[in-house]
């Protein structure tokens, strides 16, 4: 490779910047790679369409066999001296993946059905639950919900049924839906989760002390309308590839299972200030 320079040594440090670029883009490229095994994908062999076209941009880009060979030393060293960049490198794809879907579906996330939300109906930020009221973790989750809507006077929370467990957790969920429509979704999601498994008496008791109307409930948890908008809170989990209940949206980020009030609040506040940089 042949540099163009005024003096040896500013030719030494324009290498030595270039291939710490290129090791770099590589370190990064090895994690993708990683990433792709994890997931059951196919890494492109040495003689792979990849490699073609990388040997084709180096040589490209005015590099001799000796400068390629300089790099790939350079960047094996590198990722055997710091193998910690290629989950780090992982995280950040995944991240960003998981932003990407978000994005696609945030307004339907972020909406909830009739009434389905708790908190400050204007609030800056919005957190999505994704809940079966069948699931033993939902129901560990209810005091972390009850203490955020508490605690923080600016969060809109978003229920959306997730029934994935049972027939009951889904007649359930079309019961809460019911209570949506009448203003009164959090007051029977406390009490169902209060009240046991799913069941029609343990379903039908919560409405009770939800102050539900009963027969206009049992009407609407009856309805074509009930089952597409469970349905498509299924399509929407799938998309964004959950992996149970209870699943949690805010900002950009996808949080899976019970995992408390300290990391429910620290995404909350991730995306508040996201959300304040961005202006």
């Amino acid at each position: 490779m042949t540099v163009r320079t005024s003096t040896s040594g500013e030719a030494s440090s324009s290498r030595n910047w270039l291939f710490m670029g290129v090791a770099v883009l590589l370190t990064i490229a090895a994690g993708i790679g990683t990433f792709m095994w994890q997931s059951g994908g196919m890494i492109p062999s040495t003689g792979g369409e990849a490699a073609q076209d990388a040997n084709a941009a180096a040589t490209a880009a005015g590099f001799d066999t000796k400068d390629k060979a300089a790099i790939e030393a350079i960047v094996r060293a590198y990722i055997l001296e710091n193998p910690e960049i290629i989950p780090e490198a992982v995280q950040k794809l995944q991240g960003k993946q998981a932003a990407n879907r978000i994005a696609s579906v945030r307004s339907e996330v972020e909406k909830p059905f009739a009434a389905a939300f708790a908190g400050n109906p204007d609030g800056d930020i919005v957190l999505a639950e994704y809940s079966d009221f069948a699931c033993g973790f939902c129901r560990q989750s209810v005091s972390d919900v009850a203490r955020l809507v508490s605690e923080d006077k600016n969060l809109k929370i978003v229920f959306h049924e997730l029934p994935i467990l049972s027939d009951e957790s889904r007649l359930a969920a079309a019961w809460g839906l019911a209570a949506a429509q009448q203003g009164k979704y959090y007051a029977f999601y406390k009490a169902m989760f209060g009240a046991g498994r799913p069941s029609q008496a343990t379903i039908e008791q919560a409405a009770k002390t939800a102050g539900l109307d009963i027969a206009a409930a049992r009407s609407f948890a009856a309805t074509k309308q009930a089952d597409e908008v469970i349905d498509a809170n299924i399509r929407i989990a799938q998309q964004l590839e959950f992996s149970g209940t209870p699943s949690w949206v805010v900002g950009n980020k996808v949080l899976n299972g019970a995992v408390g009030y300290d990391e429910l609040k620290s995404a909350i506040d991730e995306a508040r200030a996201a959300k304040k940089a961005v202006g």
